[in-house]
């Protein structure tokens, strides 16, 4: 069944649906995995609208969701996941940074209710499981599938998650700050020898000095991390909202001078691995 990686959403705070964006694309962070017959869903921002149409048109019947965190950007795209309306359809949704103090499922109803939603939660007709965890925790999805996270440095908390098949791998490494001259030990780890690696490049570092403790990062952090842990691949993701598509091009292109196995990802995108 092989292994590939797809870009849904790729933006970083709040969608921009602009024509000046489209080239690299407007929704916020989603990302899907397919690894054998395991259907993995990576955080739940306004790509996963159209990703829900894509699973439902291809007859799926069942798929995970990896949670990195829970902010808005994150999470905005779940009331509009139609499989997750479908009956019949089984629905996992994993998190590992709330420690439940409220826990996944009522972080993600909060958003659902009124007044700020008219569709509560509760009446979805799938049947969804909330599966608690704690960053750093090991497990298998279905045969043959390990996934292995760990604790990043956010606002709230986040967590990083690789997903390993078919002796390939790859890493969603987003959202996290870096401190400058101390590498984040926890994402060395996560990322070591990773074939492919998503990362947090929010930020250029001129930005990044006037936003430290939002909780981002920069490319040049990630190409920093990339090299260090022996990358083969990096990805550029949660693209800044201000950044259009001229912005995004310059800062790809720089990226690629500093690490030529390097991209800024694109919506619609798809990365086979295996």
């Amino acid at each position: 069944m092989g292994f590939s990686v797809t870009f849904w959403g790729v933006r970083g705070t709040v969608s921009c649906p602009l024509p000046s964006h489209m080239g690299f694309g407007g929704n916020t962070s989603c990302v899907e995995v397919q690894a054998g017959d395991q259907r993995i869903v990576i955080d739940a921002g306004t790509g996963i609208r159209m990703l829900g149409k894509r699973l439902l048109k291809e007859g799926a019947t069942e798929a995970t969701l990896l949670m990195s965190h829970t902010h808005l950007d994150h999470i905005c795209g779940f009331p509009f996941f139609a499989p997750a309306y479908t009956k019949g359809f089984h629905l996992r949704i994993v998190s590992g940074h709330l420690n439940g103090t409220p826990g996944i499922e009522a972080a993600m109803a909060r958003q659902m209710e009124r007044p700020l939603f008219p569709v509560p939660m509760r009446t979805m007709g799938s049947n969804i499981v909330f599966d608690e965890i704690t960053a750093g925790d090991q497990f298998a999805l279905g045969e043959g599938v390990q996934v292995r996270t760990a604790r990043l440095n956010h606002p709230d908390g986040a967590t990083g998650y690789r997903v390993e098949h078919l002796g390939k791998s790859f890493a969603y490494v987003t959202d996290t700050e870096h401190v400058p001259g101390h590498p984040d030990r926890n994402i060395l780890d996560l990322i070591d020898g990773a074939d492919l690696v998503l990362y947090d490049s929010t930020y250029t570092d001129e930005e990044w000095r006037n936003r430290i403790g939002w909780g981002h990062s920069t490319w040049t952090e990630g190409v920093r991390l990339a090299q260090a842990a022996g990358v083969k691949r990096l990805v550029l993701f949660h693209h800044d909202p201000d950044h259009d598509d001229a912005t995004m091009t310059a800062i790809e292109a720089a990226a690629q001078a500093a690490f030529p196995d390097c991209f800024a990802a694109r919506e619609g995108m798809t990365v086979t691995l295996a």
